[in-house]
């Protein structure tokens, strides 16, 4: 901001980069040619009460002039700038933190202090997409002691908000994922919270997966709450469901998850780092976690799971949480629907008691509630789950989750898309695999969880009989072209279900 003639006229160019910071000025620009910026460079742009870090695209068109400068649309809220504002442009002093990602990456134990200042950077967005890239693959791999993921996890739940609730008890439930469907966290949200307790649930969107419950919730629901709504919905009505983003709990978290969704990489200490950190911010003090184990679940290994468990619970204790871990059966989907409105269905069957709920869906919630309710010591142990089943049956549950929908701004009935395929056996046989990350796959390929209807519907379950011709699933799309790529490449894999 010293050197006055690099000063440029903001010109709004409505591009959208996801969380990436870019900035565009024309080859000719003066500050480019003054300063020796090329494409990529790593530079500050400043008001004059703010500043952010960008990386620089260079236009070579008349989309902007030679004294213009854009920012793509992530860039412009964070400086919150307006059109013909005056920005100053300058070099990107070192950051500081990157020494700490490269000692990572040729795997050297870091601090406390380390990992607090990369978060810090990565919030006040320092961090290229490179950069994040860099330090979420540095510690993948088990490259993370239980006391560097403590670091970390300390670190995370620092770098944002902190909600507190006054009470001695508030109870959270998580899934580390892997599993398509298994939307379970909706109906242990709506039968804990029916019973009394307060569950104010923030959840995550889908990270690689075909849904996230903020991506399911979202058909039923508004999810972006401010903590100031969060709040009251959870004064109301003891508990919400929401996305945990907009909250700025653990906000680094959500940015690198998005790296992590396009890497397609979950790495355990981070995953550690990201369910803990979030279930401490957001003013929890009793948490579940639920660990799916099966051959294409992510975690391979009941030995695995183990291991996890063990750090889970260790840091739960480090960070103020009392974490109890399930290991539960992670062979195939839960429930009938891979896809948001679709996992919306199952939810809303379940909680009216239907007789076509599905019943895996409906045990492996009343098993998480029930732990819940013990863990809290509001019930005796070993009665949990047949008090949630009460909860459930009364119909209490339903009425309460309806309630938080409202109060989080409305209720809406799910929708299917329009274009489907029956999927049919080809043979007679029993069926021995559901390959997990096979069929989600083949639910993302439908559109899913951007396109909200689309998705999978599952009709049948391990170890049944399968006659040829009978319906094994249903593949929903909003789209034809969405349709005939998921249909692409199911007609390449023909081991998403394998009947012997």
């Amino acid at each position: 901001m010293e050197n006055q003639s690099n000063i440029l006229k903001y010109k709004h160019l409505g591009i959208y980069t996801q969380n990436e910071n870019v900035v565009y000025m024309h080859e000719n620009c003066h500050v480019c040619a003054s300063e020796g910026f090329e494409a990529l460079t790593r530079i500050r742009i400043s008001t004059a009460t703010d500043s952010i870090v960008a990386s620089l695209n260079v236009i070579s068109s008349n989309l902007l002039l030679t004294d213009e400068i854009g920012l793509s649309d992530a860039a412009a809220k964070k400086l919150n700038v307006s059109p013909n504002e005056t920005l100053y442009v300058s070099h990107l002093e070192p950051i500081k933190s990157l020494s700490h990602v490269r000692a990572k990456i040729y795997n050297q134990k870091l601090d406390y202090l380390a990992y607090n200042e990369i978060i810090t950077d990565i919030v006040q967005g320092n961090y290229s997409n490179i950069d994040l890239t860099a330090f979420i693959t540095a510690c993948a791999g088990n490259r993370m002691d239980l006391d560097e993921i403590t670091y970390l996890t300390k670190a995370m739940i620092a770098s944002g908000m902190q909600l507190h609730w006054n009470k001695e008890i508030v109870v959270d439930k998580h899934c580390i994922g892997g599993l398509p469907g298994n939307r379970t966290t909706p109906l242990v949200v709506a039968i804990v919270t029916a019973f009394g307790l307060t569950m104010p649930k923030t959840s995550s969107r889908a990270i690689t997966s075909p849904a996230g419950t903020a991506d399911t919730m979202e058909v039923f629901t508004n999810v972006t709450l401010s903590p100031e709504k969060i709040k009251e919905v959870v004064h109301k009505e003891g508990g919400c469901i929401v996305w945990g983003g907009t909250a700025q709990l653990s906000p680094a978290d959500d940015l690198l998850i998005k790296i992590e969704k396009a890497l397609d990489i979950d790495s355990e200490g981070q995953l550690i780092a990201s369910v803990l950190s979030k279930k401490a911010a957001a003013g929890s003090t009793h948490v579940v976690i639920d660990i799916p184990v099966g051959e294409t679940a992510k975690m391979r290994s009941t030995k695995m799971a183990q291991e996890l468990q063990d750090h889970m619970e260790a840091i739960g204790k480090e960070v103020g949480l009392n974490v109890k871990v399930i290991i539960t059966d992670g062979s195939q989907p839960v429930g009938r629907g891979i896809g948001p409105a679709l996992e919306a269905i199952d939810i809303l069957k379940v909680l009216k008691n239907e007789a076509d709920a599905p019943k895996d869906l409906t045990e492996r919630s009343l098993l998480l509630a029930g732990e819940l309710l013990e863990l809290s010591g509001k019930v005796d142990s070993g009665t949990g789950y047949q008090t949630a089943k009460q909860v459930l049956e009364s119909g209490k549950a339903y009425k309460k989750f309806i309630s938080i929908c409202k109060a989080q701004g409305r209720f809406s009935q799910p929708v299917l898309a329009h274009y489907k395929n029956e999927v049919r056996a080809e043979k007679p046989g029993v069926l021995q695999v559901i390959d997990n990350r096979k069929i989600a796959k083949l639910a993302k390929l439908s559109g899913a969880p951007q396109s909200k209807s689309a998705g999978i519907h599952l009709n049948v379950r391990l170890g049944e009989n399968i006659e040829k011709g009978q319906l094994l699933y249903t593949i929903y799309a909003e789209s034809k072209g969405e349709l005939n790529y998921a249909l692409e490449y199911k007609n390449h894999h023909d081991n998403i279900i394998t009947l012997i």
